[in-house]
């Protein structure tokens, strides 16, 4: 695969994954969290499941979105996320960020940072600190 048709299907699976139900969504969080799991397993880790069937359903919707991968063990089916966590973290990064601050990233941190503050480890704050010196560094390298 050359690198343009990369590009284009990791664009596309960005798109995708911004435009699931809540409940796609959710069976997402929960395949993204466990790694893999067979339809009941699924269902048993929903709030408020629907049922057997209509999960079942949305695994097969989520297969043909190109979101989920399976293999047949046994009887069952074994679901897991076709996108990878990166990818995913990525897109809902983007989204949060444009949803609601206005894709200025500076406001994202400065809330994390103000909700943080008091839990914050001085290791965790001298991280920060140090990303904060390479972007200005590669900024002026530019």
């Amino acid at each position: 695969m050359g690198l343009a048709e990369s590009i284009y299907r990791k664009n596309m699976k960005k798109k995708i994954f911004d435009k699931l139900s809540r409940r796609e969504r959710q069976i997402m969080d929960i395949l993204y969290r466990v790694g893999e799991a067979t339809v009941s397993g699924v269902k048993a880790e929903m709030a408020d499941p629907p049922g057997y069937s209509a999960v079942r359903a949305m695994l097969g919707i989520l297969g043909d979105k190109k979101m989920v991968t399976f293999r047949k063990e046994g009887r069952a089916y074994v679901y897991r996320p076709a996108v990878s966590p990166e990818t995913a973290r990525e897109s809902a990064l983007k989204h949060v960020v444009q949803t609601f601050f206005d894709g200025r990233v500076t406001e994202v941190v400065a809330s994390l940072v103000d909700q943080s503050a008091a839990t914050m480890t001085d290791e965790e704050l001298d991280r920060l600190e140090e990303l904060v010196k390479k972007s200005r560094q590669s900024k002026e390298g530019k």
